[in-house]
């Protein structure tokens, strides 16, 4: 897949996925079934903190097999970083 093909199918990935997201149910529903506790805010706090912890060391290994060899990597210019 070129970069073009695969900007393409990532922007309709998400659009699509904001789609199902926005069909999720209204914000006072969702607001009544969390109630006023504040313990899902905490948890997904935690989640997020967690996760992009995750992928920096994700981010890191790649890096690192990249430097050593162990995998190839190749950069293109025709790859926008937008």
């Amino acid at each position: 897949m070129d970069a073009h093909t695969l900007n393409l199918y990532a922007g309709l990935c998400g659009e699509t996925l904001a789609r199902a997201h926005s069909k999720a149910g209204g914000p006072h529903r969702i607001a009544g079934y969390l109630g006023k506790s504040d313990v899902f805010d905490t948890a997904l706090g935690k989640y997020a903190i967690s996760y992009a912890d995750q992928t920096e060391r994700d981010y890191d290994s790649l890096r690192q097999a990249a430097a050593s060899g162990r995998i190839k990597t190749e950069t293109s210019a025709a790859v926008s970083s937008n």
